[in-house]
């Protein structure tokens, strides 16, 4: 595999960022529509990089690999838009991106992950609960979609 830059978010970043978001939900399966639910990409510095983090790995230009940690309280983030180009899933991108989200939140000085997956999304399911987050409920919050929540402590 082709050497990955690592780096924060820019706002250039923005198209790839959105790009590599629907391409991730189409191929699992889960992308309804972009709308309300998705319009944190359009203010990632706001929502994501005041007292958080989101993440981007590039190779050769493009955008393969992304996550975010959005700060819920002073203790606990919740992990965001992990996503991986389709192509590349299964390689490990996955699980690099997950291992800086976590060191960096630790560094942010959370104790406590929480995130959310849709139960289309059963790749998914099956790494978080790999990398021991552990199933807390379930619920169709608004969503065409149930979605599982689960909480990992650090």
């Amino acid at each position: 595999m082709d050497k990955i830059i690592f780096r924060q978010y820019d706002d250039a970043d923005k198209q790839q960022v959105k790009n590599l978001h629907e391409a991730a939900l189409k191929s699992a399966g889960a992308f309804y529509k972009s709308g309300k639910w998705d319009g944190d990409l359009d203010k990632i510095p706001e929502v994501y990089l005041q007292g958080g983090e989101f993440l981007v790995g590039f190779m050769e230009g493009r955008l393969v690999v992304m996550g975010a940690l959005k700060k819920i309280s002073t203790t606990t983030a919740e992990i965001k838009r992990m996503r991986v180009l389709p192509e590349l899933q299964g390689q490990g991108l996955g699980k690099i991106m997950l291992k800086k989200l976590e060191d960096r939140a630790r560094q942010l000085g959370f104790t406590d992950l929480v995130l959310d997956t849709t139960v289309k999304q059963v790749v998914a399911q099956k790494f978080y609960q790999k990398y021991g987050f552990t199933e807390v409920r379930r619920a169709t919050e608004g969503w065409p979609l149930e979605v599982i929540f689960y909480k990992k402590k650090l």
